[in-house]
């Protein structure tokens, strides 16, 4: 029971990260996402890159073993984060492009006018971007049209975002601390 909220805007809030503000859409965060990854693969010699995407590359490596989407039931928040860190990880997901997610979702809100400027509603968005890249578990039995399949595609929602969200912006700290708003000028030219 929330007693700040209610029903509706707890539901809210535990999707996007602010009980008020709605998660950006692809077509607005997009170009921020091609934007940042074109400007880490042209700096990745730097030493704030390096780290970022080193840093990332560790999350996924030590999130422990993969489990399907069907199998996440009765884990914690925490366990079932790694297990989405597990899947970007067997998905063979570049540690660029989750950096670029959350560089995307930095310069989006810097850019925005009306953005929630929390740092909860950053990790979510963060964290949605990049719980979409490998998302759910996907099975076929048999062959033809008698095949049976199974998609399971497990929720971003609630605390497993937040975790996702924190351990990305703890993994891209520095370099935002140091090289954001070069990569604002550069994106704005």
């Amino acid at each position: 029971m929330d007693t700040r909220f209610c029903r509706s805007h707890a539901d809210h809030y535990a999707r996007h990260g602010s009980p008020y503000r709605a998660s950006y859409r692809a077509q607005e965060i997009n170009p921020y996402r091609v934007t940042a990854l074109a400007w880490l693969e042209a700096n990745q010699r730097d030493t704030y890159v390096a780290n970022a995407v080193d840093r990332v590359a560790t999350l996924l490596r030590a999130a422990g073993p993969h489990v399907e989407a069907f199998r996440l039931r009765g884990l914690s928040p925490q366990e079932r984060a790694n297990a989405a860190w597990a899947r970007l990880r067997k998905a063979s997901i570049d540690p660029r492009r989750v950096v670029a997610a959350w560089l995307a979702v930095e310069m989006i809100v810097r850019d925005d006018p009306q953005a929630e400027r929390r740092a909860e509603f950053k990790q979510v968005q963060a964290a949605k971007l990049v719980h979409r890249m490998a998302s759910g578990t996907h099975k076929r039995w048999g062959e033809g049209p008698t095949a049976t399949e199974l998609h399971v595609y497990p929720r971003p929602r609630g605390r497993v975002l937040r975790h996702m969200g924190e351990a990305l912006e703890n993994a891209c700290e520095l370099l935002v601390e140091h090289r954001l708003s070069d990569l604002c000028k550069r994106s704005q030219n």
